[in-house]
């Protein structure tokens, strides 16, 4: 039986959803989850999602990694993923945020997507008294010459998947065996190294607040 045009209501989408990992998550497990829910969100059958945790050190591989930028690939286990990019450090200190969002509600542009995480990590960035800025060297976000967080997406279906790393404390001699992000020469630096704030909760907070100013709790 057909419902009738009085019983047909529109169903507002439901706010974006914020998850926060209080213990180190394995990257496998972390691949898995964030493959589960793209999944349901593409079917309608799940919100949109960010989820924030901390991976223990390992390395990770994007689609463009070139061997050759593995410096030290026995010091830490070393993960092949689909996501955009080159080879990236993740580990304790490290605020890692995978963006789960339907960019057939925001819009079927990833270039415009990723120039909207590179405005949130600024802004972000802001919130805790560093000024952050785009480089004309590659994709990430730089504090005076140096990366401070990085940036790998993959879309499937129209919705993202990975996302972000901010470098909060991190050890950051652990980024000595690979070549970061296929930048030579290029140094790399944190919240810590700089003197600015690096309580995870005040860095959740400035990410959370940041997110909605750019992208909206919500897609259109």
């Amino acid at each position: 039986m057909r419902p009738s045009p009085e019983t047909i209501t529109d169903t507002p989408p439901a706010p974006l959803e914020w998850l926060v990992a209080r213990e180190s998550v394995p990257y496998e497990a972390a691949i898995a989850v964030m493959e589960a829910r793209a999944a349901a969100i593409a079917d309608g059958r799940a919100g949109e999602c960010v989820w924030l945790l901390e991976h223990p050190p390992l390395y990770t591989a994007g689609t463009s990694a070139n061997p050759a930028e593995l410096v030290d690939p026995d010091r830490f286990p070393v993960h092949r993923t689909g996501r955009g990019g080159r080879y990236t450090y993740h580990g304790p200190g490290q605020r890692v945020a995978y963006v789960m969002v339907d960019l057939n509600a925001r819009g079927r542009d990833v270039r415009a997507f990723v120039r909207s995480l590179e405005a949130w990590l600024i802004a972000a960035l802001a919130e805790l008294g560093v000024t952050g800025e785009r480089s004309d060297s590659g994709v990430g976000i730089f504090v005076e010459g140096a990366k401070i967080a990085s940036i790998g997406v993959r879309v499937r279906r129209w919705v993202t998947f990975h996302g972000v790393s901010l470098n909060v404390a991190p050890d950051l001699e652990h980024f000595s065996g690979i070549v970061p992000c296929g930048l030579h020469g290029t140094p790399v630096t944190s919240l810590a190294a700089l003197g600015a704030e690096t309580g995870m909760d005040r860095v959740d907070a400035a990410l959370r607040a940041s997110f909605e100013k750019v992208f909206g709790s919500k897609p259109d």
